[in-house]
């Protein structure tokens, strides 16, 4: 996080990075890890409608090959992509596509994930001179290392100056 000089003593904080601040090879280590429960996965199954039984009904998810209840794979997407968000797309105009979404792993309830993401590529937008296009690959692990999900993110990115916090500033 870095900070904006408003006027003499005043500061507005400010996160996420610029198209210039992102460089092809660098991983960035998502934190905080975040620990997944029987409320988080029960709700964000029922919220979204998936009536599989192996998400929320422990005597059935007894008698499948896991032995209890799986997270449901969506919510950890959600999580680990939200874990990302500070480092990867605080400032993104938009995502522009997901792609090569693996699930390696189970996720179960009470498994903490952690995540990191690795700038694959960037490149300035050929339509839109004052924004890039940052690719990157995406790992979450639970609390053993294990890798339990990876996926490609596309986004789109302003450069320094032309973010929406920058125009806020500008007309404060």
């Amino acid at each position: 996080m870095t900070e904006n000089n408003l006027a003499g003593n005043r500061y507005r904080a400010s996160s996420g990075r610029y198209f210039e601040e992102f460089t092809v090879g660098d991983i960035y280590e998502h934190r905080p890890g975040r620990t997944i429960t029987e409320a988080d996965n029960t709700w964000f199954t029922l919220l979204t409608m998936n009536q599989h039984p192996i998400h929320f009904d422990a005597e059935y998810a007894k008698y499948s090959e896991f032995g209890r209840p799986i997270v449901n794979s969506s919510l950890t997407l959600a999580i680990v992509a939200g874990m990302s968000v500070a480092d990867v797309s605080q400032k993104a105009i938009a995502n522009l596509g997901w792609t090569d979404i693996t699930l390696p792993a189970p996720v179960f309830n009470g498994d903490t994930l952690y995540a990191e993401s690795e700038v694959l590529e960037k490149r300035a937008s050929r339509s839109r001179p004052n924004q890039g296009i940052v690719a990157v690959a995406t790992r979450a692990f639970n609390q053993d290392q294990v890798l339990v999900m990876d996926y490609k993110r596309t986004v789109l990115v302003p450069n320094r100056g032309f973010a929406v916090e920058d125009r806020i500033i500008q007309e404060s």
